[in-house]
């Protein structure tokens, strides 16, 4: 079974008028480690905006988060340090060693946890779809492949739907 939270941030829950719930998934505790441990879908590419949401709610479920990691290509800014509720989380960045649509967390209590990031502007099909694959507790999918496969799934669609159309036009 797979956990989609979609709780308001602490910004939010200052700021009722806000309508805009973190979208994660995560997979569930199982016997055997999948590679990904779910997925974040976040609202842009800005990490000190983003990150901050994010932690505040794994900190709840899986211990204090002390340190983040990414791929720097996909995030046009990688801060050093991101202030969270009342701590800092450091960031780092790895180029050659992450995975480009990853993000690593590192907490003090409980160990890491490996999400999925889902670029800002996917559409909500494909973001459901890559929600549910990186949540599956016996996936063995890297999250690059994944990202392939919801391209080569869009690419069918897309295909099938201009067939569709040639059709519905004769």
């Amino acid at each position: 079974m797979t956990a989609t939270i979609s709780l308001p941030t602490a910004a939010e829950a200052e700021d009722r008028s806000s309508s805009s719930p973190l979208r994660l998934s995560l997979s569930p505790a199982g016997p055997a480690p999948a590679l990904l441990d779910g997925a974040w879908w976040p609202r842009s590419r800005d990490l000190l905006a983003e990150l901050p949401s994010l932690t505040a709610v794994l900190d709840r479920l899986w211990g204090r988060i002390t340190r983040v990691t990414v791929n720097p290509t996909h995030w046009p800014v990688v801060p050093r340090k991101v202030p969270v509720a009342g701590h800092l989380v450091k960031v780092g960045s790895f180029l050659a060693e992450q995975d480009a649509h990853e993000l690593l967390l590192l907490s003090y209590h409980v160990g890491r946890w490996n999400l999925l990031v889902i670029p800002p502007r996917t559409d909500p099909v494909s973001a459901a779809w890559l929600m549910t694959a990186a949540s599956d507790p016996l996936g063995t999918s890297t999250a690059s492949e994944l990202m392939g496969e919801a391209a080569r799934l869009r690419a069918v669609s897309a295909a099938d739907g201009a067939v569709e159309a040639v059709w519905d036009s004769e």
